[in-house]
C-alpha cells in the first residue's frame, strides 16, 4: 500500500506560523516512529513565489494543509504576515485552469481566520478535480487553536492505514473526531468546521 501524503504550505511566512508548521511536521513524524516503516510522507513548502505556491496547491496528495493569513473582504485571499504576499484564491483557479490541473487530494485543510465561510467554501469548489473534506473556521484562530485541533485531527486520521475508505471519507471522519477532542479538551466550541464540497460546474469544465 502506498504511503498517504501531506502537503504543508506555509504562506503567512513569520514566526507563529513557523512554530505551528514546526509542530506539525513533528506531530506528523512522531505518528511515522510508530511503524516499522513511515505511513506518511511529508512536503514542505514556504514560498512567497506564486508558481511555487500554484504548484503545491495542484500536488496530488491526501491532504492539502495550508496555513496564512485568511480574508474574504474582496475575495478569499490567503496572505503572509507582513502583508507582501497576497494568493487570491479566484487569481490560483484561473492558473489552474490554464495548466488544466486544479486541487487533488481528499483534504483540504484551510488554515487561517475565517476560512469556513460560504465565500470560501465557493472559491475552493472552483479549484477541485473531486469532492473533497474542506476543513475552515468559523473565527479567529491562533497558535493554541491550531496546535489542538492539529494534533487530534492527524492523530485521528492515521490511527490506521486507512484500508477501505476514501481518502475523503478518512479525513471528514478524522476531522469530526477532532472537532469533538476539541471541545472536550477546551471546553469551548471548536472554531474548525468540516464540510463536503464538489468541484462547481466552472471546475468540471476546466479540469475535465
Amino acid at each position: 500500500m502506498r504511503n498517504r501524503r501531506v502537503n504543508l504550505l506555509d504562506i503567512g511566512l513569520d514566526t507563529s506560523f513557523d512554530a505551528s508548521m514546526t509542530f506539525v511536521q513533528s506531530t506528523l513524524q512522531n505518528i511515522n516512529a510508530g511503524w516499522d516503516a513511515p505511513i506518511v510522507d511529508i512536503d514542505f513548502v514556504r514560498s512567497r513565489d506564486l508558481g511555487t505556491v500554484l504548484a503545491a496547491f495542484t500536488a496530488k496528495c491526501d491532504v492539502l494543509h495550508v496555513m496564512a493569513h485568511g480574508d474574504h473582504s474582496e475575495t478569499p485571499t490567503f496572505s503572509s504576515s507582513d502583508g507582501t504576499t497576497v494568493v487570491s484564491m479566484e487569481k490560483l483557479g484561473l492558473l489552474a485552469a490554464d495548466q488544466g490541473k486544479g486541487i487533488r487530494t481528499g483534504a483540504v485543510l484551510a488554515d487561517g481566520c475565517k476560512t469556513g465561510t460560504g465565500a470560501w467554501q465557493t472559491a475552493v469548489r472552483d479549484c477541485l478535480h473531486d469532492n473533497v473534506t474542506y476543513i475552515g473556521t468559523s473565527a479567529q484562530v491562533g497558535w493554541h487553536e491550531g496546535t489542538v485541533f492539529c494534533s487530534a485531527f492527524y492523530g485521528a486520521l492515521f490511527r490506521n492505514k486507512g484500508k477501505g475508505m476514501p481518502a475523503a471519507e478518512q479525513a471528514e471522519d478524522a476531522a469530526y473526531r477532532a472537532i469533538r477532542a476539541y471541545m472536550e479538551i477546551t471546553g469551548k466550541p471548536c472554531p474548525y468546521k468540516v464540510k463536503i464540497l464538489k468541484p462547481s460546474s466552472w471546475a468540471r469544465r476546466a479540469f475535465s
